[in-house]
């Protein structure tokens, strides 16, 4: 896929603070790791301090899916995740323009590739359906160091982290496509690819449907199934969290989805929720808990924001 172009309308002063930002990360991705992480330990301890909107949206889902758990222990881990925003920050930067050299020194284990081998022997893509973690953008990376991704993406507002962000993804992957471009997505699935997809926002989409997510009736797309129907792809959960400490990542490719699609696309959202649930539970702190996930909500039911 060709990398964006450059344009002279990106020089334009309006674009000033955007490169300026775009530098600071780019400084922040050459910081020796465990400076790196340090310095996300102190953005994430200033986050957790500081009264944001964020944080009442996090208090709401965690309250939502988590209530078993005791007010103490539901703020402890709201806490934990505004603390974990910090290290998010700065795994974008690694992620995005870390050099090649600084991305083989991170530590971390990849286990169920045999799954994807088992696909590719069947002549099939695959999607890697992942879930919006913190390091999501610095794991999507690591894994493409054992084998070959590529993404759907949503267009950034900011044309400089457009050019900027997309030229560092291709330096990774092998394409990356906007999130409408279903028929390149299929195409590119069909010739044999493993395309690297998270379904778990709220996109307000009128292909959107309500399946339960930690029990609680989430909009969701549908697009995993229409997207494994239309290529024949196969649907394999891709799970990752980060390690305590500096211990790394630990990356996993699940078995694939058996009987995926199936005839019911509200069915088959509902199997590829499940999946993330079970990635959020084993490392609650780590899901972007600060989107809101439960804003548009079943006709007659009231706002939850």
């Amino acid at each position: 896929m060709p990398r964006p172009s450059f344009t002279r309308s990106l020089l334009s002063p309006l674009h000033w603070p955007a490169w300026l930002g775009a530098g600071v990360i780019w400084l922040i991705a050459r910081l020796p790791r465990p400076l790196l992480m340090g310095l996300g330990r102190l953005l994430g301890a200033l986050i957790q301090r500081v009264p944001s909107p964020r944080r009442h949206i996090a208090e709401v889902n965690i309250a939502l899916c988590f209530p078993s758990l005791g007010k103490a222990q539901q703020a402890a881990l709201v806490d934990a995740h505004l603390r974990d925003i910090g290290l998010m920050l700065v795994e974008f930067a690694l992620g995005w323009m870390g050099s090649e050299r600084a991305i083989a020194r991170v530590p971390v284990t990849v286990e169920g590739l045999e799954h994807l081998e088992a696909a590719r022997a069947q002549g099939k893509g695959v999607l890697l359906v992942g879930g919006h973690f913190s390091h999501l953008e610095l794991c999507a990376r690591l894994v493409s160091q054992r084998i070959r991704i590529s993404g759907m993406y949503r267009r950034m507002d900011s044309a400089v982290f457009e050019w900027t962000v997309l030229r560092a993804r291709l330096d990774y992957a092998d394409a990356m496509f906007e999130k409408d471009d279903i028929r390149g997505t299929v195409k590119y699935l069909r010739n044999g690819g493993t395309l690297w997809y998270a379904p778990d926002q709220d996109m307000r989409s009128k292909d959107s449907v309500f399946v339960p997510f930690f029990g609680i009736p989430a909009a969701t797309i549908t697009a995993t199934h229409h997207l494994a129907r239309l290529s024949g792809a196969l649907v394999i959960p891709f799970y990752h969290r980060r390690l305590p400490g500096n211990a790394g990542y630990a990356l996993r490719l699940g078995a694939a989805l058996e009987h995926f699609p199936g005839a019911d696309p509200l069915d088959d959202t509902a199997r590829v929720n499940a999946s993330i649930e079970d990635m959020a539970r084993a490392a609650p702190e780590q899901y972007l808990w600060v989107h809101k996930r439960f804003k548009t909500r079943p006709e007659g039911s009231p706002p939850v924001y």
